[in-house]
C-alpha cells in the first residue's frame, strides 16, 4: 500500500494530500532514509514522521485497506526516539 494512502489510513495524518505534502517535504522516513508518497509500506517498517519539534517515530504492524476509527491504533506501535 502507498505510504500516503497508509498514514491516512492509520490516522497519523488526518488528509492524504497532507501526507503527500509531507513525504514530498522530506518529513517521512522509512528505516532511516527519505522516502516518496509512493513508497511500498510493509509490515516491520519503522516510519518516523517530523511535525514541527515534534517527532513520532512507528513500527508497521499491519498493511489493511479500510480500518474503522477505533482500529486504527492497531496498524502500528508508537517507539521511543
Amino acid at each position: 500500500m502507498r505510504l500516503d494512502k497508509w498514514l491516512k489510513i492509520s490516522r497519523l495524518i488526518k488528509r492524504r494530500t497532507v501526507a503527500n505534502e509531507a513525504c514530498d517535504n522530506q518529513r517521512v522516513t522509512a528505516n532511516g532514509r527519505p522516502v516518496k508518497a509512493s513508497y511500498d509500506v510493509k509490515v516491520g517498517d519503522v516510519l518516523e514522521l517530523r511535525f514541527g519539534e515534534r517527532t513520532v517515530k512507528v513500527e508497521v504492524l499491519s498493511v489493511a485497506e479500510h480500518v474503522g476509527k477505533a482500529d486504527a491504533p492497531a496498524l502500528y506501535k508508537e517507539l521511543l526516539s
